[in-house]
């Protein structure tokens, strides 16, 4: 039975996205976390990405965290849909007539661990790339469509980052748990 709730709660992670997104950009607040039973995943600490796509596929904005920034998952969730709809550099800000035509998904994070790149598989791990000086870091999730080998995962994360191949780096893997959408 608790492992039902939780999964019910998981499920409704990228309705707590979409309701937190819809409410900022058509009535300018934030919503304030749902409460949640003791049990609730949504009481956890833990990073997430949440990210909107177009009802084609294409990417509208994705923003997270990799370490956990908020009290909860319920708050990281409502910062991340919002930035992601509002500030990701990538595209302009997510209009209201938007709305209707975007889907929802949130990544869940695993706490990272480190890594060398025979540990890396990018259909299952997300990788996290840093200079040794600690200065730039660059992640990239995992299952990205056209990247199908470790050495691709951790370029684009190192491009993202802007780390040079001559810098030395420190490579970091997670999990995720990816929930979608269900439109009805």
């Amino acid at each position: 039975m608790h492992d039902q709730t939780e999964e019910k709660a998981f499920v409704e992670l990228p309705t707590l996205a979409r309701r937190a997104v819809e409410t900022f950009i058509c009535e300018k607040r934030i919503i304030p976390p749902p409460v949640c039973g003791e049990g609730s995943p949504l009481r956890q600490r833990a990073a997430c990405f949440v990210c909107l796509k177009t009802l084609e596929g294409h990417l509208r904005g994705c923003i997270g965290t990799v370490e956990p920034t908020k009290q909860n998952l319920a708050e990281e969730i409502i910062a991340n849909a919002i930035n992601a709809a509002t500030r990701d550099p990538r595209f302009p800000p997510v209009k209201a007539d938007e709305l209707p035509l975007l889907r929802f998904s949130v990544d869940v994070l695993s706490p990272p661990e480190p890594a060398t790149l025979v540990d890396l598989h990018p259909k299952i791990y997300g990788v996290i790339v840093q200079n040794t000086a600690g200065t730039k870091r660059g992640l990239l999730l995992p299952d990205i469509p056209g990247v199908v080998t470790a050495e691709q995962q951790l370029l684009i994360a190192m491009q993202k980052a802007e780390i040079s191949p001559e810098e030395g780096i420190r490579i970091f893997r997670f999990r995720v748990r990816r929930f979608h959408e269900v439109i009805t």
